[in-house]
């Protein structure tokens, strides 16, 4: 299991917490990460994407509301809600993380800690989203040719 996969299991426990212990999202991360964080190494990248989806809520939020047809936030589970939070900010914030990455990632940690369901109503809702994103919001795909860069023939 790979650094980044482990920090953003250990962000989807820290927002757990703070959805049952609302408060500082700091301290939260810190109380958590001492518990559950196996490397040191994993938590910059952990506690950027805790802060990042705090910081931006409401936005994301918003996003997974439109996404999620007869689906309010409220009515999906505490796992599946924060892993789409978790995925959305990757997707709008993280410019150097490809968007199929980050919603792979999501519907992996679905898998884990879902339902049977999970993986397949995360990566409905983030298709969707990813989709309806103008191309310059999101992340670029790695597999799709830059149009504004010379591609040079192998040699």
């Amino acid at each position: 299991m790979g650094k980044r996969h482990q920090a953003r299991e250990l962000a989807i426990k820290v927002l757990f917490h703070l959805e049952y212990n609302p408060g500082d999202p700091v301290e939260g991360f810190d109380l958590i990460s001492n518990h559950f964080a196996s490397s040191a190494v994993i938590k910059p990248f952990s506690r950027q994407l805790v802060l990042g989806v705090c910081g931006h809520q409401s936005q994301i939020d918003q996003l997974i509301s439109q996404s999620s047809k007869n689906w309010r936030l409220e009515r999906m589970s505490c796992a599946d809600r924060n892993i789409l939070r978790l995925a959305v900010f990757e997707v709008l914030f993280l410019k150097e993380i490809p968007p199929k990455v980050s919603i792979d990632e999501a519907v992996e940690l679905g898998k884990r800690y879902g339902t049977k369901e999970s993986g397949a109503f995360i990566n409905g809702i983030l298709d969707h989203i990813y989709n309806e994103l103008p191309k310059s919001d999101a992340a670029p795909d790695p597999d799709t040719p830059d149009r504004d860069r010379e591609v040079k023939p192998e040699e």
